[in-house]
């Protein structure tokens, strides 16, 4: 029988063959690819069909209902941060690095982690049921309030899955992954399709709960097994002992992540009290979907990268490695970058998706700037990876200090133009953010200047930006495409200098 390794030589186009070889011949990369085809042979698929059924259920409940289950969902974001302190990476990064070393410690990390998840989880969630009316009220929605409270079921079972989905990770056990977001994603079309069709809005956010609940118990089966297979002992006896690790980790990961949904929410309840204001909010959930799928697909490099490198943040020679340090630093950028260009250059497909309802130029613009978004956020994750496997988790936190006053003063002076007003403040917000987050990587020497900033990342970014004004500046469609054709060769050629580039390696001191 024909192995994977056979497969993949016999399909790679022979241009591309020396950097097969190189990748395995390196345990590394092997590691890497292993990891990266696993994550993406699972998403493609069940991200495919929870974009169908995201889009079926927009044009269901329209942009005014589309924009309260959005509502609900930055609701029960705001909360799960919290709710998740940090849990997931904790768990990632630590069964990575003791997984193998010292197995009982990785099982009491898991268990501590499991049971954080019930504590936090059930208090926040015991929060959100009870303050539902007063949070109503600030989003201009009183009759949202028993919805809210079915949202305490989501915000519960998001906490628990964060930590198993961590574990999972840490056991670079992305195959298991795969089959795991296959399920759901084969579960989740018609669970949610059939809750809005039936139920309307209230089916729609019961049938994401049910979705969450199905994927809480692949998660717990597949954790069992890998547990198993790893000779991992789960269990909560002597958890306690690890105490150290949420208060290293834990606690500086869910104090950077706060800020995220509390702001998150802030400006759509800002949009959402504006005239018309709920489909403002139906229109930038709808564009926000750009983000959380660009993100997913990032996600399938960043949650293999970062189990490699937290099991070797040990290893004083880890960045001997040059084509792990690129790796790092472009991969999900470079990545990210291929999917954003078209998107850009051609907004109309996903109007055509979401339908008419939505089409326009707020759709457009907040479509641009989320999207734009996303890349940066892409750009500088190689960095935080560094900084998280390593522990040095507070950069992260005056980072999201940073952006978080950024975007909600901007979106204050912004909210009342629409959606793509709060869009441009939150592009605002990232791209200040890394103006500040480069320049300090390079002055504390976590990366070289010449990595970060050099001509093929420049010529990148100008095919990015380019892409977001080419539909305005070339409005016809026939004489858009060979421009787009052009954006795309000069992006290959950026892409393809850096993946080429022979300077001296990255020395990193940590």
């Amino acid at each position: 029988m024909m192995n994977v390794k056979t497969f993949s030589t016999n399909l790679c186009p022979p241009f591309l063959r020396p950097l097969l070889q190189r990748i395995n011949e390196s345990p590394i990369g092997l590691r890497l690819a292993s990891g990266v085809f696993w994550s993406m042979a699972g998403a493609v698929i069940s991200r495919g069909l929870m974009l169908a059924a995201t889009v079926l259920v927009a044009r269901m409940l329209g942009k005014e209902g589309y924009g309260e289950l959005g509502m609900i969902q930055s609701t029960v974001g705001m909360f799960g941060i919290f709710a998740g302190f940090g849990l997931g990476l904790t768990a990632t990064k630590h069964v990575a690095e003791f997984c193998q070393s010292d197995p009982a410690r990785a099982g009491r990390i898991i268990g501590l982690s499991v049971m954080i998840a019930i504590l936090t989880g059930g208090m926040m969630s015991f929060g959100l049921f009870l303050f539902a009316p007063w949070l109503a009220e600030q989003i201009n929605a009183p009759h949202l309030v028993g919805l809210l409270r079915i949202g305490a079921v989501i915000l519960f079972i998001s906490a628990l899955n964060g930590a198993q989905t961590g574990a999972l990770s840490g056991f670079e056990a992305f195959k298991t992954i795969a089959h795991v977001n296959l399920f759901v994603g084969i579960t989740s079309l018609p669970i949610l399709v059939c809750g809005a069709y039936f139920g309307g809005l209230r089916g729609a956010v019961w049938a994401l709960a049910i979705n969450l609940c199905l994927n809480w118990l692949f998660n717990h089966l597949a954790l069992r097994v890998e547990a198993r297979r790893h000779n991992i002992p789960l269990t909560l006896a002597d958890s306690t002992r690890e105490w150290s690790v949420i208060w290293s980790f834990s606690l500086p990961a869910v104090l950077s992540g706060i800020l995220v949904g509390p702001v998150m929410w802030a400006v759509n309840a800002m949009l959402a009290n504006q005239a018309n204001g709920y489909e403002q909010v139906g229109i930038l959930t709808a564009v926000m979907s750009s983000q959380i799928i660009l993100g997913f697909i990032g996600s399938m490099v960043n949650a293999p990268l970062f189990a490699v490198i937290a099991s070797k943040s040990t290893d004083d020679n880890l960045f001997d490695d040059r084509q792990l340090t690129k790796t790092n630093l472009f991969s999900t950028w470079i990545l990210i970058s291929l999917f954003a260009v078209p998107l850009l250059c051609f907004p109309s497909v996903m109007e055509f998706l979401y339908g008419q309802h939505y089409a326009g130029l707020q759709f457009r613009l907040s479509l641009a700037f989320v999207v734009l978004n996303t890349c940066t956020i892409m750009y500088k994750q190689g960095i935080t990876r560094l900084l998280m496997a390593h522990g040095h988790i507070w950069w992260t936190f005056l980072s999201n200090l940073l952006w978080a006053a950024v975007v909600l003063g901007f979106a204050t002076q912004w909210s009342h133009i629409g959606a793509w007003g709060v869009a441009a403040s939150f592009c605002a917000g990232y791209v200040i953010n890394m103006i500040f987050y480069i320049p300090l990587s390079i002055y504390f020497g976590l990366v070289r200047k010449d990595e970060m900033i050099s001509w093929p990342v420049l010529v990148i970014w100008s095919c990015l930006i380019g892409s977001a004004f080419l539909p305005y500046a070339i409005p016809m469609l026939p004489f858009r495409i060979p421009v787009f054709v052009l954006l795309v060769v000069v992006l290959g050629i950026g892409i393809w200098a850096i993946l080429r580039d022979k300077t001296p390696r990255l020395e990193v001191e940590l």
